[in-house]
């Protein structure tokens, strides 16, 4: 699964602490989804959405073949 986490937190102006802050999550949550590591659950990808004003789609996205 690719995403645009890193480049909505970027646009906003957002450190990955601040991020990490308004998402509730750790830091090691936030480098994981932004090195692609780790697929969110369904709760964690709305609840990131919510925070650029970006629909999830717009932050997550299937490769080809997923």
């Amino acid at each position: 699964m690719k995403n645009n986490i890193r480049l909505h937190r970027v646009i906003k102006g957002y450190s990955q602490e601040k991020l990490t802050n308004l998402a509730d999550v750790s830091r090691q949550t936030i480098n994981a989804l932004e090195a692609a590591k780790y697929v969110p659950s369904t709760v964690l990808a709305l609840r990131l959405s919510k925070i650029p004003e970006k629909s999830v789609e717009d932050l997550f996205e299937l490769e080809e073949g997923e």
